[in-house]
């Protein structure tokens, strides 16, 4: 709750600052200390909800698990302002209004995780979602830009009108939107009910980027300003897993309600797996290539969301930390190059050996190579659907899938150390280097101590 508190006072305060300072450093140093303030009093909360968690109005269940994944959604989005802050003038005039708009969208991540009533989902979704149309296409002189934030509000609101379906058809089986009040878990199933759930899976499989109702990603991340990508394909990602995760895990677990979704999604993940991965290796564009690995990543964040046991909890937080570093992370260096190609990173390791290797580290967690937060963070999701039973063959699409992964990620990291070239770098300065190196300790600290972030929970 205060998560929620301080990010929306946060998003109103920064739209005054853009009236009366002029100095973008300035706004963006404001914002900087905005999200502190938010993630000490998002902490504060923790020794309150050590015995268990409490419900306000029916509306908002604050527990362990909605503060330490609010923690995590607003420590990467910190990192995310230390490492790209500075690019956001670069997009255009309106610096304090996109600072705004990602507080606006940080409120939504933690109502999404913390939903316990069904019109409480249907507001998050859209407090996350509306300010990405606008950041999409906040470069207006861009085509991509303006095509991208067209085509996102476009399918969004779509997708928004199937979820709202999906809740009516759920409330007109049982009667209440709130989540621990539904009782799907009785056989038979209502074909309303099951009608319900299964819209808003498709509802929220396009938030998530899930395929079939990805074919807006790539596109999108590709034509919107780089800076914004590395956010929305992050944790507004993470975000919409939750709620995805929320939602399966409280409202519609137990019984024979579980047995009917539980092949669809099976089904959409292993169908993300592959698309994603196999996409992902025909790419020339780096770019592009992390908008098909955001969909794969995707894919094994869908496991958690299938299996229902602690395995499940635990790797969703693990995969959100993880995932959300290493991604900022590489979108961090790639807006310090000038082309974003495979042939741009050739020689990079001679000419910033330190982008270099911060590029490698985070493309190895990304595949998930031991020591580095990636392979825990897979570890736990396919834990979690082999303990959950009935789903080894979707486990050794994961592992299958993960395989390929290697060879695309490890593509920039041959151009980097094994190829001539000179690339074109932005100055590097020593505050970016800073932060640049804390992700990575983060990085690798969460790759060999995954304890100290699951343990919480």
């Amino acid at each position: 709750m205060n998560a929620l508190i301080s990010t929306a006072l946060s998003g109103v305060v920064l739209m005054f600052v853009g009236l009366f300072v002029r100095n973008k450093q300035h706004i963006k140093f404001f914002a900087i200390a905005a999200i502190i303030i938010s993630f000490i009093a998002n902490l504060a909360l923790y020794p309150t909800v050590q015995l268990g968690g409490y419900v306000l109005y029916g509306m908002i269940e604050v527990s362990k698990f909605s503060v330490l994944f609010n923690a995590v959604a607003l420590g990467a989005t910190l990192l995310y302002f230390l490492l790209s802050g500075s690019e956001f003038e670069k997009v255009g005039e309106h610096v304090a209004d996109y600072f705004a708009l990602i507080f606006f969208i940080l409120a939504g991540i933690t109502l999404a995780s913390t939903f316990s009533n069904l019109l409480m989902l249907f507001l998050a979704i859209e407090i996350m979602s509306i300010p990405q149309y606008v950041l999409a296409g906040a470069d207006h002189k861009s085509l991509k830009s303006n095509e991208a934030s067209l085509k996102y509000f476009l399918m969004g609101s779509f997708s928004t009108g199937i979820l709202l379906m999906g809740i009516a058809l759920i409330y007109g089986s049982v009667g209440t939107f709130n989540i621990t009040e539904l009782g799907l878990g009785a056989d038979p199933v209502h074909p309303l009910a099951l009608c319900g759930i299964i819209l808003m899976a498709f509802a929220l499989a396009f938030k998530v980027s899930a395929v079939p109702f990805h074919f807006w990603t790539p596109d999108v991340y590709d034509g919107s300003p780089t800076v914004f990508t590395a956010f929305m394909a992050t944790v507004v990602k993470a975000g919409g897993f939750v709620a995805f995760l929320r939602m399966f895990h409280v409202a519609f677990a137990g019984g024979a309600i579980s047995q009917h979704w539980t092949l669809i999604l099976s089904i959409i993940t292993a169908a993300t797996l592959i698309l994603g991965n196999f996409s992902a290796v025909f790419q020339q564009s780096v770019k592009r290539m992390l908008a098909y690995s955001s969909i794969a990543q995707a894919g094994f964040m869908m496991f958690a969301v299938i299996a229902v046991n602690q395995f499940a909890t635990q790797g969703i937080v693990l995969y959100a930390a993880a995932y959300s570093l290493a991604t900022i992370g590489v979108f961090a260096v790639l807006m310090k190059l000038k082309d974003y190609t495979f042939e741009g990173f050739n020689g990079l390791a001679r000419k910033q050996p330190l982008l270099a290797l911060a590029t490698a580290i985070f493309l190895f967690s990304l595949a998930g190579i031991p020591v580095t937060a990636g392979f825990f963070a897979k570890y736990f999701v396919l834990a979690a659907a082999i303990q959950h039973g009935h789903l080894l063959w979707l486990v050794i699409v994961g592992v299958l899938c993960a395989a390929i992964s290697v060879y695309y990620y490890f593509r920039v990291i041959i151009a980097m150390y094994f190829k001539q070239g000179d690339p074109e770098v932005e100055p590097v300065s020593g505050g970016f280097k800073a932060a640049l190196v804390l992700t990575i300790i983060l990085v690798l600290a969460l790759g060999l101590f995954p304890g100290l972030l699951i343990g919480c929970l």
